[in-house]
């Protein structure tokens, strides 16, 4: 991300400068806020797309030497959030050590982006809850799973600092391109640059746009794209004409920006 303290123009008035998060992350003002995924869609896409969610379980004895990192896992119906470990895992062992006792969890994610940019994490969610273990639950040899009950999630990533409700969590879906996105991202920043690149001609003060761009993010209502200019970086956001459902109304979305950054 763009370094903390350096102020990111709003695209939508030049004049204006947006707040940024401790991880310098751009954010628009709120008056002027494209729309947007709800905080508890946000936090619903990154717990269930992100490959690599570490669980930390406060007071463990031994500390793990290496971050807790589930084999799998999902999240059920009511918003619990279910965790695959080895058998011989601490995460395992705490479980049993608590004697049929819930025992406290964070469970903490990184979004990180998948093209090549600088400052690549998007932004940081933490799960707190109680974690037990599943009886019955029969897995892979070696397995054992464990439900991480919700009880506080607080997100901080490019649209802002919030606290989700875990009701709110339970009720909300990942957004419909959270599965694609990767791919999607890495395909335009490798095969269409120069496009990425026009798109900066729907930006107020467009001349600023001068040494290249890199598309940073995507959901259903649109994409963000990270600006290089002489004077330094900042963020815009692409609104589509309407969400989008699915990849191939995004790749219409797509063509859509793109046409219209040509006709400008």
């Amino acid at each position: 991300m763009i370094r903390p303290g350096n102020p990111v123009p709003d695209v939508s008035d030049p004049q204006k400068q947006s707040e940024r998060s401790p991880h310098g992350q751009p954010r628009p003002d709120a008056e002027d806020a494209p729309r947007q995924p709800s905080a508890a869609e946000r936090a619903r896409t990154l717990v269930e797309g992100n490959s690599s969610p570490a669980l930390v379980i406060p007071g463990l004895t031994p500390a793990p030497a290496t971050p807790l990192v589930p084999l799998r896992h999902s999240v059920g119906p009511t918003g619990d959030i279910f965790l695959l470990f080895p058998r011989d895992s601490p995460a395992v062992r705490a479980v049993r050590a608590a004697a049929g006792d819930e025992a406290a969890a964070v469970l903490e994610i990184t979004d990180v982006a998948p093209v090549a940019v600088r400052h690549r994490i998007r932004g940081r969610a933490r799960v707190a809850g109680w974690l037990t273990a599943v009886p019955g639950a029969s897995f892979e040899t070696g397995a054992e799973l464990l439900r991480l009950e919700v009880g506080e999630i607080t997100l901080d990533d490019l649209w802002g600092a919030d606290l989700v409700d875990p009701d709110e969590f339970a009720d909300a879906a990942a957004d419909p391109l959270a599965l694609h996105e990767t791919d999607i991202l890495q395909h335009l920043a490798a095969a269409h640059a120069d496009e990425v690149a026009a798109l900066c001609t729907l930006v107020s003060g467009a001349g600023r746009c001068t040494t290249g761009a890199v598309p940073v993010a995507l959901d259903r209502f649109g994409l963000r794209v990270r600006f290089h200019a002489e004077d330094g970086a900042f963020d815009a956001r692409f609104d589509f004409r309407a969400p989008v459902r699915g990849l191939q109304d995004a790749q219409q979305a797509m063509r859509e920006l793109f046409a219209a950054a040509r006709e400008d």
